[in-house]
């Protein structure tokens, strides 16, 4: 089975607490966006999960959220292994907040309950994302969804309007530990308006909920080309910027395919991964069964 997973952005991030386990309480806007991985899922007889990235920059062992994807597969089910290929292609930028590994996990899940006929409900699905990441859950129903505590609670909201999301990933490393971290030792944490933006999305209005958008995450992660990139975006009329997940991808919300390309073409002139997507109604889509 061959199945394009797509990226997230984070329309709104708050941080409610520190759970006792060492986990955070989330409270998040996901939207699934239309930058995508191609994930091709082969049953084998080797008795083996093998993975191929096709990227020097991904480790192919069982590290990769992948193999800890099929292998939570199994674990839950029960069902035996008697091996496993998976391929994948990599187009959402690396370690960036977009959830391109959790794209990948979710994609694996998806497919082995298809392949092995498993008839897992969506639930069941996710309860066995939500062991792999935390974002795997969302990365499993896409659209536009509320994700709370560590992502395991989903409920899917509108969909927003129609619009163009530029997405532009500068050349720094983010750890999200070490923003966690960062959060807890912070004072004066300013909280995004939770419960409007939830309000706003409920009606279907898009345009107010444009102007709530944000990540408190930015309040303590310092992406030194964070600035420019949102002034890029604010130049060419973005309804919003903001950062996604812990970064360092930042993204501007378009009314227009033109000015998002505009945008873009700009970003491109000091960027590597910039990208001009749409919002997408769902995470997966099957290519080849």
């Amino acid at each position: 089975m061959k199945i394009k997973a797509a990226a997230k952005i984070n329309l709104l991030l708050d941080i409610l607490k520190k759970l006792d386990n060492g986990y955070h309480s989330l409270f998040m806007i996901m939207q699934s966006v239309s930058c995508f991985d191609e994930v091709e899922v082969n049953l084998t007889n080797s008795g083996k999960i093998i993975i191929d990235c096709g990227s020097a920059a991904l480790k192919n062992d069982e590290t990769n959220i992948a193999f800890k994807a099929a292998r939570a597969f199994f674990d839950y089910t029960k069902i035996e292994n008697r091996g496993l290929e998976i391929k994948i292609e990599k187009n959402i930028p690396l370690a960036a907040g977009l959830a391109g590994g959790s794209a990948d996990g979710a994609a694996v899940i998806f497919a082995l309950n298809r392949l092995f006929n498993a008839k897992l409900s969506d639930n069941q699905l996710r309860r066995i994302g939500v062991k792999v990441g935390a974002d795997v859950p969302f990365s499993l129903l896409g659209g536009t969804a509320l994700a709370l505590n560590i992502g395991e609670i989903l409920a899917p909201l509108p969909d927003i309007k129609k619009c163009f999301i530029v997405l532009a990933k500068p050349d720094e490393a983010v750890s999200t530990a070490s923003a966690y971290a960062d959060f807890d030792k912070a004072y004066n944490i300013r909280h995004p308006n939770n419960a409007s933006m939830l309000e706003a999305l409920a009606d279907g209005d898009s345009d107010k909920a444009f102007t709530l958008v944000e990540n408190v995450f930015e309040q303590v992660i310092d992406v030194h080309s964070r600035p420019y990139i949102k002034d890029i975006m604010r130049k060419f009329g973005c309804k919003a910027a903001c950062m996604s997940g812990s970064g360092p991808t930042v993204f501007g919300i378009f009314e227009t395919e033109e000015k998002a390309d505009e945008c873009a073409s700009e970003l491109k002139k000091t960027m590597k991964e910039v990208f001009v997507t749409t919002p997408t109604e769902k995470s997966i889509e099957v290519i080849e069964d």
